[in-house]
């Protein structure tokens, strides 16, 4: 399509503002509706496998978010005692680094200020009042007053993604796994060069994973009762209960951990449109679509690959709806496989019962899907 079109992107998080940069730098004008104030992050840290930094360099922010993280190539696997059982060498896709940690705030501010050299506008404070779509485009108002006619609309609103409940009301309501991450930044050991990974008979995993050269969290994953909160005075106990029999790194790297305000507790929950993920000239994308458990780190590769591959779908198509047809064909498999594959994970490290398709899923492990991952898309 020769540009420009109006593109209004709900949601400024990763996928949305990695988007919002693949098309203004293809000359189309994108406004990003953010309902935060700045551009801010909640969570700990990130990982950006190849795939994802594969993305980032395409929208010409690798360097930057290489800069602010800290590069890795070589996974290690742990007993819970702490003795090394392997050291995986992780694969890259198309020149792009094995892997890049980097603290959730660090890569907000590189896309947002990405974005906003490409010449999009990014309206903080906002979110849609209004959406109608008339077949030839979406018209829209936004609760700071903004009024406009759009040629698309891109919900990467996340995993409670209000756009997703107005194309499709309850219908697919997160599913809550059962488990919880619990994760706390902490100062970078020197013998964390890359993810140590802890496993076992405990039935729980812990994560040394470094997010810059000063810098790595804690994670940790339990099954947990739905209506659990850690409480607020005893939080970095009660994790301290949950990894008791961790020995070596995670040992040493949980006797920093003394201060519960520190401490980042959040419910895995899923979700998977199994409709279309774009309805008339509205689309859907990252969590919003297909939010995943974090098993294969791979929840927030997904979406920037939503972005960029609806950015490409746009390049190559006539109009708008030939372009997120193509879009969600070339998606849509790709990224339920991460999803399934990610809840198998799950299952088969908390020693929950699973099905023969998982079964299967599971003969690739999270090093083969790397690998998987890695290739053309």
């Amino acid at each position: 399509m020769t540009p420009p079109l109006r593109v209004l992107v709900h949601g400024g998080g990763i996928g949305g503002l990695t988007l919002a940069t693949a098309l203004a730098r293809r000359g189309h004008r994108v406004d990003v509706a953010e309902l935060r104030d700045r551009p801010e992050a909640l969570g700990v840290g990130i990982i950006q496998p190849s795939n994802a930094l594969h993305v980032m360099r395409a929208i010409g922010v690798l360097d930057d978010c290489l800069a602010a993280g800290f590069e890795w190539e070589v996974l290690t696997i742990c007993d819970p005692a702490g003795a090394t059982l392997a050291r995986i060498p992780q694969p890259r896709m198309d020149g792009a680094p094995a892997n890049n940690g980097i603290p959730r705030p660090a890569l907000a501010r590189v896309l947002a200020t990405a974005a906003a050299a490409a010449g999009a506008t990014v309206r903080f404070g906002t979110t849609i009042a209004e959406l109608t779509d008339d077949g030839n485009g979406v018209d829209a108002t936004l609760t700071d007053g903004h009024h406009d006619r759009y040629d698309l609309v891109v919900g990467f609103d996340g995993i409670g993604s209000p756009l997703r409940r107005h194309l499709y009301g309850d219908a697919y309501a997160p599913e809550y796994t059962g488990f919880a991450n619990w994760r706390v930044t902490l100062p970078r050991s020197p013998e964390v060069q890359g993810v140590v990974m802890s496993a076992g008979n405990l039935r729980a995993k812990a994560l040394l994973t470094p997010i810059s050269t000063e810098l790595m969290y804690l994670g940790s994953v339990f099954a947990e009762a739905e209506d659990f909160r850690p409480d607020r005075e005893r939080a970095h106990e009660q994790l301290h209960e949950r990894l008791d029999g961790f020995g070596g790194p995670v040992a040493e790297a949980l006797a920093q951990v003394t201060d519960p305000a520190a401490v980042v507790y959040t419910r895995i929950s899923q979700v998977t449109v199994e409709e279309p993920w774009h309805v008339g000239r509205i689309a859907l994308a990252g969590d919003a679509a297909h939010a995943s458990t974090p098993h294969l780190a791979q929840g927030a590769a997904m979406a920037v690959e939503d972005a960029l591959v609806l950015a490409e779908s746009l390049d190559a198509a006539d109009d708008v709806p030939a372009a997120l047809a193509a879009w969600e064909e070339r998606r849509r498999p790709r990224a339920l496989w991460v999803q399934s594959l990610s809840r198998a994970v799950l299952k088969q490290e908390t020693g929950t019962p699973t099905t023969a398709e998982e079964d299967e899923l599971l003969k690739i492990g999270i090093p083969g899907a790397a690998h998987v991952l890695v290739k053309p898309y």
